[in-house]
């Protein structure tokens, strides 16, 4: 969780935000993120106890914490976005409890490491499944209901897709469709005033990655990579993701912004 509040932005209070692979890492920052804003979020993962503790502390700052931002509300729901049927359905539920869906956060992801050599097309198709097929249902689910203006689609992609790291080569194909898929959707939704952007975060410093990856050393080569100094957080992604929600972003789509403290 983040210990610094994020700029206030009045146009999210009071909005309907649905978040996918929010229970953990950058999803549970951009979570708390919007619910300090005053949005009524609803999020999504497969981690059910993660989630719950999550949605749990933040009604309890809602009631101890936030008390003024009466629009603010939180819900979360344990989703597979892997089941297309699901994750449309928990879409149709946000949207029945809170109202058509103003913001879509795309965020859900798996980077495990593997092998070209390794690949099967079972495990291909269930990488695409998560990482690239959940970002267009769910996209396509919830602009049914969302209003022009005021709609904003947030697609989480990443720098290894413009980097292309060994051992990844599922995800980092999905993420370089992510970026693809968001110029796609921002023309065809355009007429209807709804913006889709992407945002490319570079190593941000997760529980995930501190446990699996980031070592001393691998932290000592990535600062000798990037131009500003200091460790990326996850925070700093949902500073960019706050913006790109807001209205002061309404003539802003298409995009890609990169999050990574001058890597590429």
């Amino acid at each position: 969780m983040s210990e610094a509040l994020p700029t206030k932005y009045s146009s999210i209070a009071g909005q309907s935000v649905f978040i996918t692979g929010g229970a953990t890492g950058i999803g549970a920052t951009l979570v708390e993120s919007f619910v300090h804003q005053g949005a009524k979020v609803t999020f999504i993962d497969l981690d059910a106890e993660s989630g719950e503790a999550l949605a749990q502390q933040l009604r309890e700052q809602l009631r101890e914490q936030l008390s003024e931002q009466s629009g603010a509300t939180i819900r979360f729901e344990r989703v597979d976005v892997t089941d297309v049927a699901a994750l449309k359905q928990s879409i149709n539920d946000a949207v029945a409890a809170q109202g058509a869906i103003d913001v879509l956060v795309n965020n859900v992801a798996n980077d495990t490491r593997h092998s070209p050599d390794d690949v099967t097309e079972a495990s291909w198709r269930s990488c695409m499944a998560v990482n690239l097929d959940a970002a267009f249902f769910a996209t396509q689910t919830a602009v049914a209901s969302m209003a022009g203006e005021t709609g904003s689609v947030i697609n989480l992609s990443s720098i290894n897709a413009l980097l292309g790291p060994p051992e990844m080569p599922g995800y980092v194909a999905a993420k370089a469709g992510i970026i693809g898929l968001t110029k796609a959707l921002a023309r065809d939704y355009g007429e209807r005033g709804i913006r889709v952007n992407a945002v490319l975060p570079g190593w941000v410093v997760t529980q995930r990655q501190l446990d699996t990856w980031l070592t001393p050393e691998a932290e000592a080569a990535w600062s000798e990579q990037v131009a500003l100094k200091g460790r990326l957080m996850p925070q700093d992604v949902a500073n960019l993701v706050l913006f790109l929600a807001s209205a002061d972003s309404r003539m802003i789509t298409g995009q890609s912004f990169t999050v990574d403290a001058g890597r590429t």
